[in-house]
């Protein structure tokens, strides 16, 4: 295919009004499911699925499969300052509704477990901050820890070593509520157990949501550099 045509082929799958909104809908990172596009575009499930393999056989989305559920997603940040360059011309900004993901319930929203490890708002604070701060490296399917984190584990007490040698050491749990990733393997074991054994975090009676203890806020912040503050 041309240059010419490639252009042609992008241009026209962005400019059709459903899959704008369904591109313009992805644009705050997170990955979402089919039925949930096809609400934020206001089409049928049909239809948003022809959509969908259509951008993803273009390059312009990305599949991700949890479990059961299929989610999508931008497939680089290149599609996204496209799509970002499109809405600046297209002043005044298009407005994009709101798609509520995963439980209803607030607490499991703000903090729950995912198997081994911490999932939710709190999972996933804890995985941005070690990115950010420059301790953690993540990829799409794998991560990598860097020598200030592992410095970071050390001087924290935390364990990073897994009792299954064949276990990843890191990888990236997409979350269900976020829809960003949390930390899943034997790091994300590793805090998730740190976390109880410490007190900084306990579980609510009877779901698998966590509460985060006062002193819990305060190790967190310090320790890892997570600020919790408006959870």
């Amino acid at each position: 295919m041309s240059n010419n045509a490639r252009f042609a082929e992008i241009a026209a799958l962005a400019g059709d009004p459903g899959r704008a909104s369904m591109l313009n809908g992805l644009m705050d990172g997170r990955a979402l499911t089919a039925s949930e596009l096809a609400q934020l575009a206001g089409i049928t499930a049909q239809t948003a699925s022809s959509h969908l393999t259509r951008m993803t056989d273009a390059g312009l989305l990305q599949v991700e499969k949890q479990g059961r559920h299929r989610y999508h997603r931008l497939a680089s940040p290149a599609v996204a300052q496209m799509i970002e360059s499109i809405m600046r011309l297209a002043a005044p900004a298009l407005e994009s509704k709101p798609v509520r993901t995963g439980p209803r319930d607030a607490a499991l929203r703000a903090g729950r477990t995912c198997y081994d490890h911490l999932a939710g708002h709190l999972g996933v604070s804890i995985a941005d901050a070690l990115v950010s701060a420059g301790h953690l490296e993540l990829g799409i399917d794998a991560g990598e820890i860097t020598p200030s984190g592992i410095a970071l584990f050390e001087n924290a007490r935390i364990s990073i070593k897994s009792s299954k040698s064949s276990r990843i050491l890191c990888r990236p749990c997409l979350d269900w509520s976020e829809r960003r990733p949390h930390l899943a393997g034997a790091i994300g074991a590793a805090l998730y157990i740190h976390c109880f054994d410490s007190g900084w975090i306990r579980r609510v009676e009877g779901t698998r949501a966590v509460s985060v203890t006062p002193n819990g806020q305060r190790q967190l912040r310090e320790t890892l550099g997570v600020d919790l503050s408006l959870m």
